[in-house]
């Protein structure tokens, strides 16, 4: 089975750019997107219908704003639309898939970048974040898959600049220590344990050729429960891909 994440930075501009046409050659099992920014109405959903999939979408209240979605060719036993934590999910940060051998959770993570306040505020959800995942081991057990922009590199092996970026949001001090816990929690870091080169990025900001010059930030992942890595088959980044400002993070699981 192999999973896929991607920030698409707005869906209706990666379809522009031929994400269909990739999505068709490609032939994931499941694809997790997040940051779609459009409202599920405004999704055309029969697109990804016709290529063998089944689309999940939990979207902003606010349009053209944060949104995450689910596609896959097998239909879930459950799918649950946010994390029950009000203003994540008046911004459609949480997707939920029940599969068979796992839970999926499909997540975009808040920035802190614009300011003060959302950098509290994506603090807030990180500590929220833990006891959600707490909830969901009570429920269903140490099997689960939690993709997703995490908006934080956590070594500075994730980062094209560490010292000059110490003080930058997605890397600060508090961020990583809360990857230090998440990964003490459970959960397994499913990049790492297949890759350990450097420059290795999922995202470069849009300034000063980033992207062409790979300044960029391993922010996305797919991370699983301990109890999972037995399943690992392989884990990767696609730059190569580029129908957003961020590239697909891949995972195959073996059951």
């Amino acid at each position: 089975m192999k999973i896929v994440s991607y920030n698409l930075n707005g869906i209706r501009s990666a379809i522009s750019k031929g994400l269909l046409e990739w999505i068709a050659n490609d032939q994931a099992d499941i694809y997790c997107f997040q940051e779609t920014k459009a409202s599920e109405v405004n999704i055309d959903k029969n697109a990804f219908v016709e290529l063998g999939y089944k689309p999940y979408f939990f979207s902003a209240q606010k349009n053209g704003y944060s949104g995450v979605g689910i596609l896959s060719k097998k239909e879930p036993l459950q799918v649950i639309t946010g994390c029950g934590y009000e203003q994540a999910d008046y911004e459609g940060r949480v997707l939920q898939a029940v599969f068979d051998d796992f839970v999926l959770v499909n997540t975009y993570f808040p920035s802190g970048s614009s300011g003060d306040e959302r950098q509290a505020y994506k603090m807030q959800f990180l500590e929220d974040y833990l006891n959600f995942i707490q909830t969901l081991k009570s429920k269903y057990g140490n099997k689960l898959i939690i993709a997703g922009d995490y908006n934080i590199c956590h070594q500075a092996i994730d980062i094209h600049d560490p010292k000059g970026n110490k003080n930058s949001s997605g890397f600060l001090p508090e961020e990583r220590e809360w990857m230090d816990r998440f990964f003490e929690s459970g959960m397994l870091d499913s990049f790492r344990l297949k890759n350990h080169h450097a420059h290795q990025y999922s995202w470069w900001s849009f300034r000063a050729n980033a992207r062409n010059n790979n300044k960029g930030w391993r922010i996305d992942y797919i991370n699983v429960s301990k109890e999972l890595e037995g399943a690992i088959q392989d884990a990767k980044i696609l730059p190569e891909v580029k129908h957003s400002d961020h590239c697909p993070v891949t995972l195959e699981l073996k059951f």
